[in-house]
């Protein structure tokens, strides 16, 4: 077991964490452009590209820090803060732009249930773990195979879109993404719950 450390450095992993944060921004800008393109008739599906190698390069490099963090014996709080909201300033991003109601020629793109499906379930959980934390001094949050299952889903859902691959399967994958999403929620808000015996 590894023991958490404090630094007043940045250690590599946090490093690797930072470089993955700020190419968040770039994705965004990427996206729009793409968006643009689309608007004027004139699909460039570079930006397109672009997005999907640098959202690959974002989600696969989130092993790279866990593992460099590990191996080095150099856990971090400023790491296990920043870790998760990489991916989820990664994920969240890429679903909210991918959902374009207004811009009927990005095709396919998540519909806005699912996509406020997943808003709803993060918010209620960074809202539970604020109040947990303001009652209880701390916040102990237990991995959950229907969590990383969610998370697995919604990264194959959004390179289906950047691809973009056919429609054919979408719908199914949009359907167990938004189960497992949903299923994960209802444990982690059960989780809270627990928390508060002790307080």
């Amino acid at each position: 077991m590894h023991k958490e450390i404090e630094n007043s450095t940045i250690t590599l992993a946090s490093k690797v964490t930072i470089i993955r944060i700020l190419s968040v921004p770039l994705f965004i800008l990427l996206l729009i452009y793409y968006f643009l393109s689309l608007r004027r008739g004139e699909p460039d599906e570079t930006f397109r590209m672009y997005g999907l190698i640098i959202f690959l390069g974002v989600a696969l490099t989130d092993a790279l820090d866990g593992y460099l963090a590990r191996s080095r014996n150099e856990i971090t709080k400023l790491g296990c803060i920043l870790d998760p909201l990489a991916d989820k300033l990664l994920l969240l991003s890429a679903l909210i732009l991918l959902t374009r109601p207004n811009l009927p020629e990005l095709q396919p793109q998540f519909p806005v249930a699912f996509t406020l499906l997943v808003l709803s379930r993060d918010v209620v959980i960074a809202v539970g773990a604020a109040i947990v934390h303001a009652l209880h001094g701390r916040v102990e949050v237990s991995p959950r195979i229907m969590g990383k299952l969610s998370t697995a889903f919604q990264m194959i859902a959004i390179v289906w879109v950047l691809a973009p691959f056919p429609d054919t399967y979408f719908r199914e994958i949009i359907w167990a993404t938004g189960i497992f999403t949903f299923i994960s929620g209802v444990q982690y808000l059960f989780d809270g719950f627990k928390q508060f015996d002790g307080i």
